[in-house]
């Protein structure tokens, strides 16, 4: 869903229910577009302990981080009655599937078993569908005051979180703790090859284009957004979920790939917030096409492909390279937001919080310098440094956004320290 700026529900309802189809040919395996390398041992580089900081400093950074977001007094997190919690988008005044699922996906990488649970027991309970055609799906934003669904309709990348955090539990605490972890995203993957297009709702991967959906409904099955294009995450499905699509995941995977291949522009490599399963940007109603909030999360996407498979370094190390020189032809410290794909600046500037303007955002700034993983040069330690030196503070005009800037800046945290893993079986 659109993740940072006012998104009304007037404009769901359009998105839902009004969007017209879009036939394009489907992205396949391409050996012009992608080439499979072979896997190394997964190494989980700590990138700040490279960068000369100690491991003490370090984990010091990375645990402020997690307070600040769960227990200080500018947390997203709130617990509820004795079991349950949340994870609120405070601007916005909701709780939404995004930040559910990524506070779980915070708490298993973290070892923070109550906090996931207690975020897992409130979805279940208030977000997702438990009968009619979205049985098994969630409602993307929730009323955390009066537990009501703001809206229907799901976001296909609430899910996706969903489902790996879920069978990442699963493997970390064993199924036997009061939670069935791997039951739970076995329901949520079984709901989903249920979906035929009955009631307009249809699988989260469109199966013709083996992309993940905007939303699985109506139109809107018919484009993607990049940022939900998480080909390492499929790969942990094809290990794990045991469902007996193993094949249509890891095809699912290389589709990511190839498709980020062509969505991101040769030369800058920024991507549109929404795009055709072609990777051409898919202007909508609310904005013209353009890099803004959503595509922050594109670079970590591909880094966390590059770290944990490994499966297409050469474009990886390309893209890494073309977008660290772009941002940094725009100032280490001074570099936007928002974009035109070209690099130019947008005359259309997507507004968060109340505010509409251009800034050096935190979350960007984090994002952009995971890409810092990605190869070896030693150049691109300016980024790491220079995220060493930020803060999750209210920006000059008053401006704040714990929730998606804060979020951003732990998951990037947690890259660079070597804290965001594959977590494989445990032993029990």
């Amino acid at each position: 869903m659109k993740k940072k700026g006012q998104f009304t529900f007037l404009l769901f309802a359009l998105l839902a229910f009004s969007l017209p189809s879009y036939s394009q040919s489907a992205v396949k395996q391409a050996p012009q577009d992608f080439e499979i390398t072979m896997q190394q041992p997964t190494l989980y580089r700590n990138l700040f302990l490279e960068a000369g900081y100690s491991k003490a400093e370090i984990n010091r950074k990375v645990e402020k981080a997690y307070l600040d977001l769960f227990e200080g007094p500018n947390r997203i997190y709130f617990e509820v009655d004795d079991s349950m919690g949340y994870v609120s988008d405070i601007k916005n005044h909701d709780a939404r599937t995004e930040g559910l699922s990524y506070g779980m996906m915070v708490a298993v990488q973290l070892g923070k078993k109550e906090v996931f649970d207690r975020i897992w027991r409130w979805s279940k309970k208030y977000a997702q569908h438990q009968e009619g055609p979205r049985e098994g799906y969630f409602a993307w934003s929730i009323n955390p005051q009066t537990m009501k669904k703001n809206s229907e309709g799901s976001a296909s990348d609430g899910e996706l979180y969903f489902i790996t955090s879920l069978l990442f539990a699963s493997n970390q605490w064993g199924n036997n703790t009061g939670i069935d972890y791997y039951a739970e995203a076995r329901r949520i993957l079984d709901a989903m090859w249920k979906k035929d297009g009955t009631g307009n709702i249809y699988n989260l991967i469109n199966l013709e284009h083996k992309q993940i959906s905007f939303v699985p409904e109506s139109g809107g099955y018919n484009w993607t957004d990049p940022s939900y294009h998480l080909p390492a995450f499929y790969e942990i499905w094809a290990e794990y979920a045991k469902d007996g699509h193993e094949q249509f995941y890891r095809d699912c995977a290389d589709t990511s790939r190839v498709f980020l291949h062509r969505a991101c522009h040769p030369v800058t490599g920024l991507n549109s917030d929404y795009t055709e399963f072609s990777g051409k940007p898919h202007p909508t109603l609310w904005m013209p096409e353009g890099f803004r909030y959503d595509s922050w999360r594109v670079p970590m996407n591909i880094t966390m492909d590059y770290t944990w498979y490994g499966k297409d370094k050469n474009w990886q190390e390309d893209y890494a390279t073309r977008f660290q020189g772009f941002l940094r032809s725009k100032g280490i410290d001074t570099f936007d937001d928002q974009f035109n794909l070209d690099g130019s600046k947008p005359e259309f500037i997507l507004q968060a919080g109340g505010f509409k303007k251009l800034r050096h955002s935190l979350g960007l700034k984090s994002t952009a310098a995971t890409t810092a993983l990605i190869g070896n040069d030693k150049k691109s330690f300016d980024f790491v440094h220079a995220l060493w030196k930020a803060r999750l503070e209210p920006y000059e005009d008053g401006y704040f956004d714990p929730y998606y800037d804060g979020l951003m800046y732990l998951f990037s945290l947690m890259h660079l320290s070597g804290k965001y893993q594959i977590i494989t079986p445990q032993h029990y």
